[in-house]
């Protein structure tokens, strides 16, 4: 990671929780990686629909690592 990259990281991190989100949307939406694949937005809502309700049982569950969490939508969306 260079370090204007870093910094970037370091100043967002800072940034109210409820903030966050907003701007890693921004971010992800702003890379153009061809047409929309209706297929990984299903992926993606079941996914987070997932981790919404984890959260709400936070405690008994703990919440995934995105690693995981990206090669379980792309193992399903490799199946199809």
């Amino acid at each position: 990671m260079s370090r204007a990259i870093g910094d970037l990281l370091a100043e967002a991190i800072e940034l109210p929780v409820p903030e966050r989100p907003k701007l890693a949307s921004e971010l992800v939406a702003s890379i153009d990686d061809g047409p929309p694949d209706a297929d990984w937005d299903a992926a993606g809502l079941a996914e987070l629909d997932r981790c919404v309700e984890a959260a709400r049982n936070r405690g008994r569950t703990p919440a995934p690592e995105w690693s995981g969490v990206r090669a379980r939508i792309l193992s399903r969306l490799a199946r199809r």
